[in-house]
């Protein structure tokens, strides 16, 4: 009868391959399976929030500052989709959980850069399955090829034509509304249009009041044929002459 091993012998520290050819190869799985890790002790990623952002910090910036604590995966810069500037705030997705955790508690309320850094760990629930879609791309600018063309300098007869578009559907909003019997006035653009056209003009006047050297157009030319310049006529000046000064002789006593 043998004895059974106990439970608790320890196994060899050094494995052999039965091949002795196959010796490297195998050394190198069993590398492998060393430092794979256990079940047990699997890595659950962390996503934390980050918001009161200084301005000046972006996504290459602030990888680089949140990698001093830990493997960062994943993060997200909220930005405006109109500016592409940042809106604030952005989050950071950790390989571990225990990362983040501690990284809650180093920044929360932290001051950096005259701002009172808030920082919060994000439930995995929470998190949404869209939250990092495009944060691995690099940052462009948007271009906004209707904004361009809404903000680009147009010439006076485009002007003109863009004006009467906006004036007609004005005049169609306005007549949809009386229809449903909506009694609803608003300046609109053709206020704005009158209101152009009586500066313009009172530019004009102004100006035309300070020209002093008029141009001569046939207005003004029959305007000088009117005005009749008598040269003959004098003038009538009073002269006001100065008394003259007395002296006065000492009498001889």
């Amino acid at each position: 009868m043998t004895e059974g091993q106990s439970p608790s012998a320890k196994p060899a520290k050094n494995l052999l391959a039965l091949n002795p050819k196959e010796e490297a190869e195998f050394k190198k799985k069993v590398q492998e399976v060393k430092t794979r890790p256990q079940k047990g002790e699997s890595l659950n990623p962390g996503v934390i929030y980050v918001g009161h952002l200084p301005n000046g910090l972006f996504e290459p910036q602030l990888r680089q500052y949140f990698e001093q604590f830990g493997t960062v995966l994943r993060l997200r810069l909220s930005r405006s989709k109109k500016t592409g500037g940042s809106k604030g705030y952005a989050f950071v997705e950790f390989d571990c959980d225990e990362v983040a955790k501690i990284v809650v508690e180093t920044m929360n309320n932290y001051l950096m850069g005259e701002r009172i850094i808030k920082c919060d760990l994000v439930p995995p629930e929470k998190v949404h399955s869209r939250l990092f879609v495009g944060s691995q791309k690099t940052f462009k600018k948007p271009s906004l090829p209707a904004v361009k063309r809404y903000n680009k300098k147009r010439t006076p007869a485009e002007a003109k034509r863009m004006t009467s578009k906006l004036l007609l559907k004005e005049a169609r909003l306005r007549k949809k509304l009386a229809e449903k019997g909506i009694d609803y006035d608003f300046p609109g653009f053709a206020s704005q249009v009158s209101k152009n056209k009586i500066a313009a003009d009172d530019a004009n006047a102004s100006i035309c009041s300070l020209d002093i050297t008029p141009v001569c157009t046939p207005s003004v030319l029959e305007k000088r044929k009117s005005v009749k310049i008598d040269d003959d006529d004098e003038d009538d000046e009073i002269i006001i002459k100065a008394p003259k000064k007395s002296k006065r002789k000492n009498k001889k006593t």
